[in-house]
């Protein structure tokens, strides 16, 4: 049987093409079982199945270049690169909802602290991703497969030309039925439901590549159309609120992973998050009940980012890794320059989404990470320092800032995989099938309470009176892997367009002396630096913004999504499809086409901006730029920072 499995095997073509013949398969079930593409009609069912083709044919061309048994090994190191890609695409889809980028993989600093969410999301039957993989060195060790004979060239050329073909008709189908598909490439699920997994990896890393010189290229002529834009959308503040907070300490809090659905909710009687719920009705308190995140594949660093600069995050990667050495206007320099201090707690190392990096160009001026926190055993879970201690110990590096000062605080307790030790919360657990889910309700309690104890710590430290605190959800915490589980939650079916009202998350301002109250107006977290800034007395007319204050009178409600996606008060648009607010019945497009060109325009020319590193080109009235050479983070940062003779100069 083996000399007869052989003697089939080891003739010419035949090892090639089953080999791609089994990848393909294995490709064609991970697209319907572990991808949602989203798939509408008979023209993208087929470029499912065509797609893996081209790519294939490419990767495994290269091993016919080897003769004898050189060629079976090289088949199984191209098949095992390829299987390990396409499993590492599963694993992060499993939780992102997203593919792996190439400034992804370069990450390896992050991804090592990522390894537990990684492990979690792993399962036992995924070991069928490597069973062809497995195969082929069975039949290479078994001396199955026999010395190959060499292939003449033009047989080789062959097999790249027929890559080129497949390819070619491929994209021409693809273009057919989603026009400017590479052009307005905003959501790479689009290019994997047209292109293939392995075509977009292509596609991943010739758009990073092509971003990487964007900047070299760049001139201060970029800028007149971004500042046209910018203009023609400004809004401007309310009088009613201008100042109301001038000269108060500013208190950003980072709700890891905090979705808006647990505000008000309750498990068996017991409400979530209570004290949240209290501050709804706290008479300095405004509440936001309409605020969405608008985070990319950067998630807490792109938060960080649009809540700093309001300019959106890229398409692809983090801003965090890729462009940290940019020339930005970011609100802690703002700020600096109008006397305050600043600074970042963190219960994680500094290096984490290479934040020692972006705070530089960010003009913070200190950086309390996890060396500054007793990192103990029982303190620490999953990512850092968990909440409690973290707030606790704050105390003390708070009461040490030079007032007024500005001051982020990043939670990481309600973190997937939601899990939390014994003992440090009392309150049940949800009996869905789902234990992400449940493990959120649990998560979510501990960081309210943890809020709670944080704000009685302010007060009797005397802070809390001259502070403005600003706490907001930083991204989704529940993807729609997990709308199974979440439909049972709210009661109703969650597909796309429900799935799109879930990225709400909490937005809370609470500054003791100013008059708060709930609002209902549509933003987004790009909304947030102008906002705060306008309650501070601070004039932002001079700064390039792709926000709008949440509490102007013009107010604009259009709150843009990363991929390309948005919603307004009146509708919302997912994977291109138009839905009526709040009943979710499908619309005519042209519903949608006005806020979808505003959304497309914008994200257009904040990649502009970012990409081609514009804002060197571009000194506002009365800012200074910032120089990363002034911030240091290896001193002891509880040491005063030590004044540029010039600029205090200057100042005073």
């Amino acid at each position: 049987m083996r000399n007869k499995l052989s003697s089939q095997i080891n003739k010419p073509w035949t090892l090639f093409i089953g080999v791609i013949l089994l990848f393909w398969l294995k490709m064609y079930a991970v697209y319907q079982t572990e991808f949602d593409l989203g798939i509408q009609n008979g023209m993208q069912s087929f470029l499912l199945v065509l797609n893996p083709i081209s790519s294939l044919l490419l990767f495994f061309g290269f091993a016919l270049f080897f003769k004898g048994r050189k060629r079976a090994w090289a088949i199984l190191i191209i098949d095992f690169v390829l299987s390990f890609i396409l499993y590492a695409n599963v694993v992060y889809y499993r939780f992102f909802n997203d593919f792996i980028t190439l400034p992804t993989v370069m990450h390896t600093n992050d991804a090592g602290e990522l390894k537990d969410s990684a492990f979690a999301l792993m399962q036992f039957s995924d070991a069928f991703y490597f069973i062809d993989t497995l195969l082929i060195l069975s039949l290479i060790l078994f001396k199955v497969i026999k010395p190959q004979v060499a292939m003449k060239k033009k047989k080789i050329a062959l097999v790249f030309a027929s890559a080129a073909v497949f390819f070619t008709v491929n994209l021409g189908l693809a273009e057919a039925d989603r026009p400017e598909l590479l052009t307005r490439a905003f959501d790479r699920t689009y290019i994997v439901k047209y292109l293939g997994q392995f075509n977009y990896q292509i596609f991943d890393a010739v758009t990073t590549v092509k971003s990487s010189s964007q900047s070299a290229f760049a001139s201060s002529d970029d800028l007149t159309d971004v500042r046209n834009f910018v203009e023609a959308n400004r809004t401007e503040p309310n009088p009613e609120y201008f100042g109301k907070a001038e000269g108060m300490n500013v208190i950003y809090i980072s709700l890891e992973s905090l979705q808006s659905f647990v505000i008000g909710r309750e498990v068996d009687g017991q409400e979530v998050t209570p004290f949240l719920n209290s501050l709804i009705e706290d008479q300095n308190t405004f509440y936001f009940d309409n605020f969405f995140h608008q985070v990319g594949q950067g998630k807490t660093s792109d938060a960080e980012f649009m809540m700093a600069n309001s300019l959106y995050p890229l398409p692809s990667g983090s801003v965090a890794m890729e462009k940290a050495r940019n020339t930005y206007q970011a609100q802690p320099a703002i700020l600096e320059q109008k006397g305050y201090s600043t600074a970042s707690l963190h219960g994680n190392g500094k290096t984490f989404w290479n934040r020692d990096e972006m705070y530089k160009s960010f003009g913070i001026q200190k950086f309390f990470d996890s060396s500054y926190y007793d990192m103990n055993e029982e303190d620490v879970h999953n990512y850092g320092l968990k909440d409690k201690p973290f707030f606790e110990q704050s105390i003390p590096y708070l009461e040490s800032l030079e007032q007024p000062f500005e001051a982020k605080m990043l939670t990481l307790s309600n973190h997937f995989p939601f899990t939390m030790d014994e003992g440090d919360v009392d309150f049940p657990t949800l009996e869905t099938n789902d234990s992400v889910v449940n493990g959120y309700f649990q998560t979510a309690k501990y960081m309210d309470e943890s809020i709670e104890q944080f704000f009685n710590d302010l007060k009797e430290s005397g802070l809390y009176d001259n502070t403005m605190i600003v706490m907001y959800g930083d991204h989704y915490g529940i993807s729609n892997n997990h709308n199974t589980a979440m439909s049972e939650v709210m009661g109703e079916e969650v597909g796309a367009y429900e799935n799109a009202q879930l990225q709400r998350v909490p937005l809370f301002i609470t500054a003791p002396g100013v008059e708060g109250k709930q609002v209902h107006e549509y933003g987004g977290h790009m909304d947030v630096r102008d906002t705060v800034l306008h309650l501070l007395g601070v004039e932002t007319d001079d700064f390039i913004s792709f926000g709008s204050d949440l509490l102007s009178e013009d107010h604009r409600e259009i709150v843009p999504f990363r991929n390309g996606d948005f919603v307004t008060p009146e509708v919302t648009s997912v994977n291109e499809k138009c839905y009526a607010n709040p009943t979710g019945e499908k619309v005519d497009a042209e519903a949608c086409e006005q806020a979808g060109q505003f959304v497309e325009e914008s994200l257009e020319l904040s990649d502009k901006v970012v990409y081609g590193d514009l804002l060197r080109f571009y000194e506002p009235e009365g800012f200074t730029p910032v120089d990363r050479n002034d911030y240091n983070y290896t001193v002891d940062q509880m040491e005063p920072v030590q004044e540029d003779p010039a600029q205090e100069k200057e100042q005073k």
